[in-house]
């Protein structure tokens, strides 16, 4: 059975790695419980079109991407999770600057990737500008009917 792959994608402070450490749990749960160990999330991949023809050359046919879960979140939102987070973090790109330059480049390089799942019915996106517990909660109601 090949493995299922759910890439995960957003701007910089839209919540991935926070949720998908929440995922992970939730689908170790499952997991476990009914032997399946073929999902994956892959956080903050592909960030570009070389990472996408990367995948596309070297996992083609060797794993199936069901769905691209999209942190979908305003700039300014982002922008001021990350500073704090950069005031306990030790990050030293979670500052102004260099976060402006992070989303330049999401929306240079990553936008136009989840703009082609978009078009191929594969984008669930999710607005990340909610709590964290209500973000997880729409992501559960995306894995469920995902199944």
């Amino acid at each position: 059975m090949k493995p299922v792959v759910v890439f995960v994608l957003g701007g910089p402070g839209a919540g991935k790695g926070t949720q998908c450490a929440r995922i992970v749990e939730a689908m170790d749960q499952t997991m476990a419980a009914n032997s399946q160990k073929n999902k994956f999330l892959i956080d903050g991949f592909p960030r570009n079109e070389d990472n996408l023809q990367g995948w596309n050359k070297t996992m083609d046919g060797k794993a199936d991407v069901s769905f691209v879960l999209f942190f979908d979140c305003d700039n300014e939102i982002c922008i001021g999770r990350c500073l704090e987070r950069g005031k306990s973090s030790g990050r030293s790109d979670d500052n102004r600057e260099s976060l402006e330059k992070r989303i330049h480049t999401y929306l240079q390089s990553t936008k136009p990737i989840i703009d082609l799942y978009e078009r191929m019915g594969k984008v669930r996106k999710v607005d990340a500008s909610k709590s964290v517990d209500e973000v997880f909660e729409k992501v559960v109601q995306i894995f469920d009917k995902e199944g």
